[in-house]
């Protein structure tokens, strides 16, 4: 992934709530340097959401749009993970 990219999404990641905040930036640090194109897309677009809309698939409250699911998966794998160590 290019600089420019990663600090774009690493500007995104950066949400109006802190709890999304303590998810999103720490998934991207561990993850982006295994994105693909499609991967930084994808998480460019997730990050267009809103808060709250966010918080409810992470935290599993809500499913994701479709085309979020994999991704959201993901970050909640992370999260878990996170907790578990």
């Amino acid at each position: 992934m290019k600089e420019q990219q990663l600090k774009k999404l690493q500007w995104g990641s950066r949400r109006g709530m802190l709890e999304l905040d303590v998810v999103l930036i720490p998934y991207l640090e561990s993850r982006s340097n295994q994105f693909s194109e499609e991967d930084v897309a994808l998480y460019g677009e997730l990050l267009e959401e809103t808060d709250p809309d966010l918080y409810a698939w992470i935290m599993g409250f809500e499913r994701p749009k479709p085309k979020f699911a994999n991704l959201v998966s993901s970050i909640r794998e992370f999260v878990d993970q996170q907790i578990k160590t």
